[in-house]
């Protein structure tokens, strides 16, 4: 490879690679637009840059091999650039995350939206990177963290933190209690976002169904997420509102209700269940059992027939007999959802989890989960078949694959046709044809009388 000369180039250059949940797109992109405000020009990850930032997870283990896997390709782009390490694994483990070959700098939860004053008088180093980094109880919450990508969709935080203890997970070991943006701000970003000309947003948040709690500066919150939701279904400009992951117990009848009647908030729904087996949920702490699961779904559709409804389920967690998977399995085959997303236990360290007894073999919990993934896609083309024949608005993202374009209906049928670029960025009311050996729907031609939606 033959690398620029970066100390001749007039305009410094940064370059960005997120690892994780939406949530994590919506800073990275916060972050971007305080580089690029100060005169960075943002460049693809794998060219040479002046700083390589990097937005960690930790939920997997995974997701940590993944980070030292883009320190290597950031080195490989330019030996000489900076590299910085912030997110979820900076907060969990900075020191561990400082020896690895090549990392200059790693930010915790507060300093990560203060990356340009750090980046000041910060030089290549063959020692250990520089931490920075803050007691976790500490980190605030930014306003205006939202994600551009391609012109179509924006993730906007609306909240952050949990005040959860559930026994697998770190999430709040890293980014602390659960705290909110006030109503005001979330409207005014989704304002901005709609100025722009993008479609959609997707609404996130660690807990955003405790949206509400916490305070911004010194000033108490006294909404709720059915207040957030009502608020922003006013917005003008934004012809869909997603809500992306929310808890079971904090989807109220209410806030079922309102996205049934709107006119922006599309009937798609992410509701985790992780295990369908009332005794794990328990050692899970969560705070729900099997029953209002089912509950919350039964009321989905009982209000929403095509609504699309998405769910987490974890594998392998300790004390998952034969049985009491099978008890999830057959809870997830009866129940009337649209697809999975499937997570494989791991243990993490400071977790209660990762002291218990009934420890699950790797390779049953591989064949755990790949009984699940292909219940998934059982249940996700029955839903799809569902909608054949109806004609449903579809909005088209940019890309170009193979001569194709993809898009999604307001319920969330992944579709494609042949690609025109007169048609990024727009929604075409098209009639659902089939399902595509590629798992996509194919779709007809438009229906002029489908053209407004009522």
């Amino acid at each position: 490879m033959q690398f620029q000369n970066m100390e001749n180039l007039t305009q410094k250059t940064a370059a960005f690679h997120t690892l994780g949940c939406k949530l994590n797109f919506a800073e990275t992109s916060t972050i971007a637009r305080q580089l690029t405000g100060a005169g960075y020009a943002k460049v693809s990850f794998d060219e040479p840059a002046h700083v390589y930032v990097i937005n960690t997870c930790s939920v997997t283990e995974n997701a940590d091999r993944e980070c030292k896997f883009h320190v290597k390709r950031a080195m490989k782009a330019n030996p000489d650039g900076l590299v910085v390490i912030l997110g979820c694994y900076a907060q969990l483990k900075p020191e561990e995350i400082s020896g690895i070959e090549g990392v200059d700098l790693v930010l915790g939860a507060k300093e990560k939206f203060n990356l340009l004053s750090y980046l000041e008088d910060l030089q290549k180093s063959s020692d250990n990177g520089i931490i920075h980094s803050c007691e976790v109880d500490q980190a605030d919450f930014f306003i205006g963290s939202y994600s551009i990508g391609d012109r179509t969709r924006a993730f906007l935080k609306v909240q952050d933190g949990c005040d959860y203890k559930c026994t697998y997970c770190t999430i709040p070991l890293a980014r602390g209690i659960s705290r909110s943006d006030t109503i005001e701000n979330v409207v005014k970003n989704a304002t901005e976002i709609a100025s722009r000309g993008i479609r959609e947003i997707v609404l996130t948040g660690v807990n955003i169904g405790d949206y509400g709690k916490g305070e911004f500066g010194n000033k108490k919150h006294e909404h709720t997420f059915l207040d957030l939701i009502s608020e922003l279904d006013t917005v003008e400009g934004i012809e869909r509102i997603r809500i992306s992951s929310i808890e079971p117990n904090l989807l109220k009848d209410e806030s079922i209700e309102l996205v049934a009647k709107s006119k922006r908030f599309v009937p798609h729904f992410h509701i985790p269940l992780q295990s369908g087996s009332d005794d794990l949920l328990k050692k899970m702490k969560r705070r729900y059992m099997s029953g209002l699961y089912s509950d919350r779904v039964q009321k989905i559709r009982e209000v929403m027939p095509d609504a699309c409804i998405g769910v987490d389920v974890i594998v392998g967690f300790p004390g998952e007999t034969e049985e009491k998977f099978l008890e999830t399995y057959r809870f997830l085959n009866e129940l009337p959802i649209s697809y999975l997303h499937v997570f494989t236990y791991s243990e993490r360290e400071n977790t209660e989890a990762a002291e218990m007894g009934g420890v699950i073999p790797i390779v049953e919990r591989k064949k755990r989960s790949k009984m699940l993934r292909i219940l998934s896609e059982k249940k996700k083309m029955a839903f799809y078949e569902t909608q054949l024949g109806k004609s449903l608005p579809v909005l088209w993202e940019h890309e170009n694959k193979n001569g194709f374009m993809f898009g999604f209906t307001e319920n969330y049928v992944r579709v494609k046709k042949a690609f025109d670029e007169n048609s990024i960025n727009q929604i075409e009311f098209l009639k659902l044809d089939k399902v595509e050996t590629d798992g996509t729907v194919s779709v007809q031609a438009a229906f002029e009388a489908f053209l407004s939606k009522v």
